[in-house]
């Protein structure tokens, strides 16, 4: 079409040119109506081409447009799925950037590895996979005695060796003391008569036998907690019971000390305890309850094993903050100006906690728990703070999503006072919103009843 268009004008370009041949060309009305013709043919092409052009520029903003979609949009925007633990759980469902997941073992069964892991922006999740790794409840050595140890799920069984009885075989079994009989041959009846010690030899710890003859053969006895001494069946000494069952195979008759008395013996307990029922074990005096305590009246009396402690609590001096006593132990941050962000960053809350134990305490072993009673924020943090003392006896671990515990790790030979602090932080898409600081005080006896 569009040649056809350019074949007319020429012609009509030459007839112009050259008026001689003006018989041979068409006459004007068909030249103005070619005109027409073409005027319409080139405006119908016009409107195909810039018809064709806006179609191709849609295409291409079409496309561009989906690109940068694409671009911006990455084929996956959460971190890959955790693997279960075996003997444990975990708590948090969400794997979006900067979420946060806990995990928590069964009883009976120690976190190795992270405690938590957070999905960063490299879609990758923080720390190490952890794993649920069953505690040996035998490390610690819970059986006395000589017992055997048997580590079983969340427990532990003691085998006692012979003479000892209890869960930790820590019970002597009862036991029987007979009388031991001495014989010698006689060889008049004169000699069973009974004989009477000379005044220097006399005393609580040495008796006369009792003699009796029979068929010609002389049998002497003693009375109960003596024996024949020696060769000589007239005299009877006392038996040392706390001597005799010291390290023998029936064990110690006493918990903490024995006193050998004259025919027989009886256990003490040193200051602040009492001997129980038993007569061989001893129980702690409760001074405080008693009043048997000096503690002035802004003082708290703190009952420990074979003693007390008397405890003042006094809030702590922060720079950019003031805080006010609420109760006896904890105190409370007053609010804080709004324009004051250093303030906003000091800890909520102070608690103060007081723990009597006893010395060399079995652990694994949670002591104490913290937890939120009306949490604001989506996530819960649990930290320890302080030295290397409380770090190498004490760990914090999460129960719950809403508890965090303190936990002994390690024996404590006492005496011995030992702190920790639990800080438990709430936030909110990973900002903090409030600190709560709890101090636990442990005073550990010098004693292991």
């Amino acid at each position: 079409m569009f040649a056809s268009a350019v074949t007319v004008l020429c012609f009509l370009g030459f007839c112009s040119l050259h008026p001689s041949f003006g018989q041979d060309c068409t006459n004007r009305q068909d030249i103005q109506g070619s005109l027409k013709q073409v005027q319409k043919l080139l405006s119908a092409h016009e409107a195909s081409y810039l018809q064709s052009l806006r179609n191709l520029k849609k295409k291409i903003n079409l496309l561009q447009s989906s690109t940068g979609k694409q671009a911006s949009k990455p084929t996956n925007s959460t971190c890959p799925k955790l693997d279960t633990l075996t003997n444990g759980r975990k708590l948090g469902k969400s794997h979006s950037v900067g979420h946060e997941v806990h995990f928590l073992c069964e009883p009976g069964y120690e976190l190795v590895g992270s405690e938590s892991r957070v999905c960063q922006e490299s879609l990758t999740w923080s720390g190490q996979q952890p794993s649920c790794r069953d505690i040996n409840e035998c490390a610690s050595s819970p059986c006395l005695n000589g017992g055997t140890c048997v580590d079983e799920v969340n427990q532990f069984s003691c085998i006692c060796a012979k003479g000892w009885a209890g869960v930790t075989c820590q019970s002597p079994l009862p036991t029987f003391f007979v009388t031991m009989t001495n014989t010698s041959a006689a060889t008049s009846p004169d000699a069973a008569a009974a004989t009477t010690l000379p005044a220097a030899t006399a005393g609580p710890f040495v008796r006369p036998s009792r003699c009796s003859t029979v068929q010609g053969t002389t049998h002497c006895t003693c009375e109960p907690g003596y024996t024949i001494s020696g060769r000589d069946s007239s005299i009877c000494t006392d038996i040392d019971e706390c001597e005799l069952f010291h390290d023998g195979q029936a064990g110690r008759l006493c918990l903490h000390t024995c006193v050998n008395t004259a025919g027989g013996y009886r256990c003490t307990c040193p200051a602040g305890y009492n001997v129980t029922r038993d007569g061989r074990s001893c129980k702690d005096i409760d001074e405080c309850a008693t009043r048997q305590n000096n503690c002035t009246r802004d003082q708290t009396c703190i009952n420990t094993y074979g003693g007390f402690q008397c405890v003042r609590v006094d809030c702590p001096k922060i720079p950019n903050a003031t805080y006010v006593k609420t109760s006896p132990m904890r105190c409370e941050r007053n609010p804080c100006p709004v324009d004051n962000k250093a303030c906003s960053q000091t800890p909520n809350s102070f608690s103060y906690h007081y723990l009597a134990v006893v010395s060399n305490l079995s652990a694994p072993r949670v002591m104490f728990r913290v937890s939120a009673l009306r949490p604001i924020g989506d996530t819960l943090r649990f930290s320890m703070l302080g030295g290397k003392q409380a770090r190498r006896h004490f760990t914090v671990q999460r129960s719950d999503r809403l508890t965090g515990q303190l936990m002994l790790v390690s024996p404590v030979q006492g005496p011995a006072t030992l702190e920790a602090e639990v800080e438990m932080s709430e936030l909110e898409r990973r900002v903090q919103l409030g600190r709560y600081i709890t101090k636990v005080t442990m005073f550990v006896s010098q004693y292991e009843f």
